[in-house]
């Protein structure tokens, strides 16, 4: 494989190709409002009060005042054709991601899922970013926008349109991601890096 490895030059025309391609969003926030600020809101509306209720879900009963507003728990790669699941808890260690990879059979079908909690406060303009890298050439750039919400005791999840894994011999190889769980005010909730080998088939 090693005499196969594409050249850095190929690299550039993939990402200058891919840059065409990105996934942007142009967003422009709304005014910003504390939880407190809405349930008060029409407070005397009986039944704006229970669709805001609605929309909110279930609050917690009582918040970590030190926990983080925006919490990311999990990455999962969903394939179909997977042999096993593909998960990344970033709740802990980050760092040992660095030195593991998933493997992805090329051409194959995937979506990536997000999951996430709110604490607090309605968070707004919550974005997904992911950079992909070869041999330290920048190849493919994604941002998607995640949405706004406000704290509960369940999860979100947020899952990317369906994508291609890369095929051929020269897109075969090892890819270092770096990915980026940002909002409106460029606070950023969650930073980490992983890497996405795409090989020939799955035993690999």
């Amino acid at each position: 494989m090693a005499e196969h490895e594409p050249t850095t030059e190929q690299l550039q025309q993939i990402a200058a190709e891919n840059e065409a391609e990105e996934h942007s969003v142009n967003y422009k926030p709304p005014a910003q409002k504390s939880l407190k600020e809405i349930q008060e809101l029409d407070a005397d509306d009986e039944s704006l009060r229970k669709y805001k209720e609605t929309l909110l879900g279930s609050l917690p009963a009582s918040v970590d005042p030190n926990a983080p507003n925006v919490t990311v728990t999990k990455l999962t790669l969903l394939c179909d054709t997977a042999p096993g699941p593909l998960e990344l808890d970033l709740t802990g260690n980050l760092e040992k991601f660095k030195k593991e990879s998933f493997t992805l059979k090329e051409g194959v079908e995937y979506r990536i899922k997000i999951s996430f909690k709110v604490n607090k406060e309605i968070v707004s303009g919550l974005r997904y970013q992911q950079t992909s890298y070869r041999k330290m050439v920048k190849v493919d750039k994604s941002d998607y926008m995640v949405g706004s919400y406000g704290p509960r005791v369940e999860e979100y999840e947020f899952i990317t349109p369906l994508e291609e894994a890369p095929k051929g011999m020269l897109a075969r190889g090892c890819y270092n991601m770096k990915s980026l769980f940002t909002d409106d005010d460029k606070k950023e909730h969650l930073s980490w890096e992983w890497n996405l080998t795409i090989c020939k088939d799955w035993k690999n």
